[in-house]
């Protein structure tokens, strides 16, 4: 009873905004990853099919562009949203966001698709930072474990409702109906920022300072080649995650028969509806990866808080590889979800120590420093994950019509990360970890 009532006690300690903000949160992931659990699929669909008959190279590169720009932008927008305020960067963030799901449902050439997607990248960009900013300055000691942890619980809920219940019925209608979804799904977040959110900053800071402590702050992270080798280590198992959101799909719809799930949970659905129709398809990748995490992540993380944070890397890693791996081994749809699976567990046990390994790597008086340029990981991961990942599928699964090669290749980039790691703890890790 007492732990119930201090649970209570502490969901009932937030303000007000904190929850307008995991609101805007979980429609605005649940946007995000709506679009891009098929993005890739729409890209290179037939026209006839609904799709736009791109290349997958080309979709690679646009990949390659977008998914950075997430990762980047949000230190020069945390320093602008400083300066010009939290509201006014959300109005822009909304705005831009909307307008450029809003305009992928109408493009249809290349190159503007191309830029409608980073309108929409520059948009998710400015917004990635002022969620956080807004939830540490709404907490405390008492309940901030607990208020960013219900913040991590919104992106993947929203991960894996909009992609399991949306996505499925507005493809049936159209395939623009998704990115139309995406662009209510921001666009009404305006009405929610304009009559609800306030700004918690109590006072602004220097334009010129800020952004001048941005470039100070890049220049002294640049100059650590310890940090930086670091990054480019571990970057080489997002390789290996941004598959989840291209390659994985391509070869999905094209050389699995995913007929086993279907028929299991229609039977199961049997029980409970008539003549169910339900079918495992793109979207439910990332469904898959999100619910894992839902389910698995607190118990996962019970299971490795008193582990070496290294050793929970490498192995967290290793599990994602295997996941990987399973692919290259069997086309059997239970193979596909096991390897799924296996993999989101891999990337939950390893990304959490890694933030704590970054502690390791910086210097003590520039921890919060590190742990900001730290994202960059995602960076590399993303823009080599996608044109590596688009031409090798090419050659290799199309081409050469040699698909367990090229899962392979992806086998020995994530051995390859793991050793290194292994390496670079050995040689390079300041010997602070117990």
């Amino acid at each position: 009873m007492k732990s119930s009532s201090s649970f209570k006690n502490s969901i009932t300690s937030f303000p007000k905004n904190f929850w307008v903000v995991i609101v805007m949160e979980f429609f605005e992931r649940g946007s995000y990853y709506g679009v891009m659990s098929v993005l890739s699929i729409y890209l290179v669909l037939r026209p006839s099919e609904g799709g736009l008959g791109f290349s997958k190279e080309s979709v690679g590169l646009i990949k390659s562009v977008i998914q950075p720009l997430l990762y980047i932008l949000p230190i020069l927008s945390g320093a602008i949203a400083e300066q010009y305020g939290y509201r006014k960067t959300l109005f822009f963030s909304f705005t831009v966001m909307s307008l450029g799901y809003f305009l992928t449902s109408m493009a249809t050439s290349y190159n503007l698709v191309f830029l409608s997607l980073i309108c929409m990248a520059l948009g998710a960009g400015f917004f990635k930072p002022i969620i956080a900013g807004t939830i540490a300055r709404n907490t405390d000691e008492s309940n901030s474990a607990l208020g960013f942890g219900i913040y991590y619980w919104s992106i993947n809920l929203g991960a894996f409702l909009f992609p399991l219940i949306l996505i499925p019925y507005l493809k049936q209608f159209s395939w623009s109906y998704i990115f139309l979804m995406a662009a209510v799904g921001t666009g009404w977040l305006l009405f929610l920022n304009f009559f609800v959110y306030k700004d918690p900053r109590t006072e602004k800071s220097n334009s010129e300072n800020a952004l001048q402590k941005v470039f100070a702050n890049a220049i002294l992270v640049l100059k650590d080649y310890r940090f930086l080798l670091m990054i480019v280590i571990y970057s080489g198992f997002w390789i290996l995650y941004f598959q989840m959101f291209d390659s994985v799909l391509w070869y999905l719809k094209e050389h699995i028969d995913m007929a086993p799930v279907n028929s299991s949970i229609n039977w199961v659905l049997s029980f409970f509806i008539s003549n169910p129709n339900w079918k495992f398809d793109a979207e439910h990748v990332t469904v898959i990866n999100a619910l894992t995490i839902i389910v698995l992540q607190i118990a996962v993380s019970n299971f490795v808080k008193n582990k070496a944070a290294i050793t929970t890397m490498i192995s967290g890693i290793l599990m994602g590889t295997l996941g990987i791996g399973m692919l290259a081994i069997s086309s059997n749809a239970w193979v596909f979800i096991a390897g799924m699976i296996i993999f989101s567990v891999g990337e939950m046990t390893a990304h959490p120590k890694f933030i704590s390994y970054v502690g390791l790597i910086a210097p003590p008086d520039k921890k919060a420093i590190y742990q900001g340029y730290a994202f960059l990981y995602g960076v590399l991961g993303s823009g080599i994950g996608g044109i590596l990942g688009a031409k090798m599928y090419v050659l290799f699964v199309e081409k050469l019509n040699m698909p367990s090669v090229f899962w392979l290749i992806f086998v020995i980039i994530g051995l390859a990360t793991a050793i290194g790691l292994l390496l670079f703890n050995i040689y390079l890790t300041p010997k602070r970890e117990n």
